[in-house]
């Protein structure tokens, strides 16, 4: 299918996202792979691991970026060459980048029986209103914490102690996630969206 949903939002941000469908031969047209990508695929053993790789690839060119101007820092988040923010993300068959001004995170997660099995792990004052769509709402506060921690960006963040995200209707798609670590109290702009049996959300740093 290749790009299945382009989302423009405010604060000149913009979300793309991939449905990974073609094979890893067709993913290798029509971008360039530059020695430090042949260099980290060839350290994959999953071929869905490689495809979504090229297909974030993929995004960054319907973006308008090459894959030259992406590069990694020593913990392995993503910058451009350009002073823009991005996040990258990717599960199963769909991947996922957000670009903005400021800040952001981004995680795609699909929705799984198992979630539940681990909620005790990252969950802490979101069960308060986990009552009903319990799988739905946990995947959703998963992808959450995941978007606040790579837009927080600092070793040592807790997802159960550190975060917390404020109760969300499914239908409003948006909430608030607030970091709390040591002493510092930051607040993020959250939204999200599912499709297909997948969840995803994003973060955007507001103070």
């Amino acid at each position: 299918m290749g790009l299945y949903k382009t989302i423009t939002l405010r604060q000149n941000t913009k979300v793309l996202i991939w449905s990974i469908e073609e094979s890893e031969e067709e993913l290798q047209k029509g971008i360039v792979i530059t020695d430090y990508c042949r260099e980290r695929m060839g350290r994959m053993k999953s071929e869905l691991h490689r495809r979504g790789f090229l297909s974030i690839r993929h995004l960054l060119k319907e973006a308008g970026y090459t894959t030259h101007q992406l590069y990694y820092d020593e913990q392995g988040k993503p910058h451009l060459t350009d002073g823009k923010f991005i996040s990258i993300t990717h599960s199963f068959g769909y991947c996922g980048i957000i670009i903005s001004d400021i800040p952001v995170g981004i995680d795609i997660e699909k929705q799984r029986e198992k979630i539940r099995l681990i909620a005790h792990k990252f969950v802490d004052y979101e069960f308060s209103y986990l009552t009903e769509d319990e799988i739905r709402r946990l995947t959703l506060v998963w992808c959450s914490k995941e978007s606040l921690y790579k837009v927080f960006a600092t070793p040592g963040l807790s997802f159960k102690d550190h975060t917390k995200i404020i109760p969300f209707d499914l239908e409003d798609s948006k909430t608030t996630g607030w970091v709390f670590y040591e002493s510092r109290l930051s607040r993020y702009d959250l939204e999200f969206l599912e499709f297909d049996g997948f969840s995803c959300a994003w973060a955007l740093h507001t103070n």
